[in-house]
């Protein structure tokens, strides 16, 4: 029996579906833990397979490849340290289970199935995994271990029946996504679980992104009186050994481990950006993006990122200029480019915008010019930018904030064409926010201060008529924000929505544009996740939808 344990947290980026891939990561994370003097290392949820695998793990080959790599770094450890890896098991019924395994000495010593499985939010484990039936302790070199998975501890009673089979410490495999409030958050309910048992705990989380959602890794540990006592980089992948030390109470006290400083605001949502735009990218295989630059904040935003997350090299962008485009527009997106090293290439739509207007002037006689003509342009654009996308091999980036796709203020087909959309979950107010933080702070080798002031201080427009302003058909923007957050966000009665100061017919107004507008964002390219209520894997409202709202006056 040991008094002494060295533990590496594996805060590490799989990919989903990758197996191999994922134990070769796995093999190169142990044989460094082993190198840094680790006992044992714990790895983050569903390691083998990634996080989340969706209907994935319901393949009998993808489990049955899990299996196979669960039994090769199980070998392993025959010249190394201990681990607990994760991964889906297929069930006596043959559904999988979603499970952490003890490997150690080359043999697999015991396996544990996560009892609570989340059925909210991004979360729909209940459709895909079988529960476990009891949480299993380990031991290990005499040290009884517990290892709750992620939403277990999120309910007191997993924690409380592995205090009862004598669990000795928590290590604790997870795969909690960013969002603002995630933070917080996880150090209440852990914090909540070694109140109640006394025990110290070590959360593991991964990092990375996988489609919408993006892993910052922020892994921690608590000792058992709840004080903080180590934290690894958010949005880095990292490994962090800790020491622990029996004391004379039987407890396990933290003698030494890694503090990091986590980012947090703007800063925290860059990161996320940035790393969910990285991964979605590479993962996918594509050797870098390309985007529209208007001149505008959002496309301006958009482009910094995508330097940021994939270099200079890995960036191409476009001004699409029509007869509407102002000088001061051209102006700033060359400004925009130049300040971020990438050259700005120039295509006029009017040709095409002539093209079309003489194609379609008998099918339009008698009729008034309106948004038709004005999405036309939109969509040229997006036919333009997809042509390049194709061409070049790029995927193209759509650059539409929250705030326009709630209320339908973006055109389909046009430019919502894309890929990806890194401003997927940011209000216009946030954007601005991102980029105030953006230019008063350096990141890594991007460039500093590279979105030009006047970008950030003019009157946002789509520029598809003269002189247009969004204000011309929106509230401002601070205004349409705060009405927005109560109706997505907090899920809001108009009556409460009034009551915060605002005039009833524009919350009326909003609640009815964003109700209209679900089919557009049912098309609408994926994008990083940032708070609690993203459109798609969050907020899913039927596209058809005869329910509104009504104040009483």
């Amino acid at each position: 029996m040991t008094d002494r344990l060295v533990i590496a947290a594996i805060q590490a980026n799989p990919t989903v579906g990758d197996i191999r891939a994922n134990e070769a990561l796995a093999r190169r994370s142990m044989a460094r833990a082993t190198e840094l003097g680790a006992d044992i290392a714990v790895f983050s949820e569903l390691f083998l397979i990634g996080y989340p695998p969706e209907d994935l793990a319901l393949k009998p080959a993808a489990l049955a490849a899990c299996r196979a790599s669960l039994e090769s770094l199980a070998r392993d450890t025959a010249r190394g340290c201990a681990a607990l890896i994760t991964l889906p098991c297929r069930g006596d019924d043959g559904r999988p289970k979603n499970a952490v395994a003890l490997i150690e000495g080359g043999e697999i010593k015991g396996i544990s199935c996560k009892i609570a499985l989340p059925n909210y939010g991004v979360f729909d484990e209940k459709r895909i995994f079988e529960p476990g039936e009891k949480p299993q302790v380990f031991e290990f070199r005499g040290v009884r271990i517990g290892a709750p998975i992620c939403e277990d501890i999120w309910l007191e009673t997993v924690c409380a029946d592995l205090h009862r089979q004598g669990a000795e410490i928590l290590l604790v495999p997870n795969g909690s996504p960013f969002r603002r409030s995630s933070g917080e958050e996880r150090f209440a309910v852990a914090g909540a679980r070694v109140a109640a048992t006394g025990l110290a705990l070590i959360y593991v989380n991964q990092i990375g992104g996988q489609d919408e959602l993006v892993f910052d890794g922020s892994s921690f540990a608590l000792q058992g009186d709840g004080e903080i006592c180590m934290r690894l980089p958010s949005f880095e992948e990292a490994i962090g050994c800790s020491t622990w030390r029996k004391d004379i109470g039987g407890g396990w006290r933290c003698e030494s481990a890694p503090r990091a400083v986590w980012p947090d605001g703007p800063g925290a949502i860059y990161r996320a950006m940035v790393v969910g735009l990285r991964d979605y990218v590479t993962k996918s295989g594509f050797s870098g993006v390309l985007l529209g630059l208007s001149g505008g904040v959002d496309s301006a935003l958009s482009l910094v990122v995508a330097r940021d997350a994939l270099g200079a090299g890995g960036v191409k962008a476009f001004m699409l200029p029509s007869r509407y485009t102002g000088s001061e527009s051209r102006e700033d997106a060359l400004a925009c480019a130049r300040a971020v090293g990438i050259p700005l290439e120039t295509i006029p739509i009017e040709p095409a915008v002539e093209a079309f207007g003489g194609m379609l002037a008998a099918s339009f006689s008698g009729l008034i010019a309106d948004i038709t003509e004005e999405n036309l342009q939109a969509r040229i654009r997006g036919v333009t930018l997809m042509a390049l996308s194709n061409k070049l091999g790029l995927m193209l980036l759509t650059t539409g904030n929250k705030s326009e796709m709630a209320v339908g203020y973006a055109t389909l087909y046009g430019d919502m064409c894309g890929g990806y959309n890194v401003l997927k979950d940011l209000y216009k107010v946030e954007v601005y926010e991102v980029c105030e933080w953006r230019n008063a702070n350096a990141f890594e080798d991007g460039p500093a201060n590279p979105i030009p002031r006047r970008v950030l201080t003019k009157a946002p427009s789509a520029e598809l008529r003269p002189d247009q302003t969004d204000q011309d058909s929106l509230p401002p923007y601070d205004e349409l924000d705060a009405i927005l957050q109560e109706l997505v966000e907090n899920d809001a009665s108009l009556d409460q929505i009034i009551a915060c100061g605002h005039d009833p017919a524009t919350v009326e107004r909003i609640q009815r544009l964003l109700y209209s507008s679900e089919y557009k964002r049912r098309q609408a390219a994926p994008g990083v996740k940032i708070g609690g209520k993203a459109f798609g894997r969050d907020r899913r409202y039927p596209i058809v939808n005869g329910f509104r709202d009504r104040a009483s006056r």
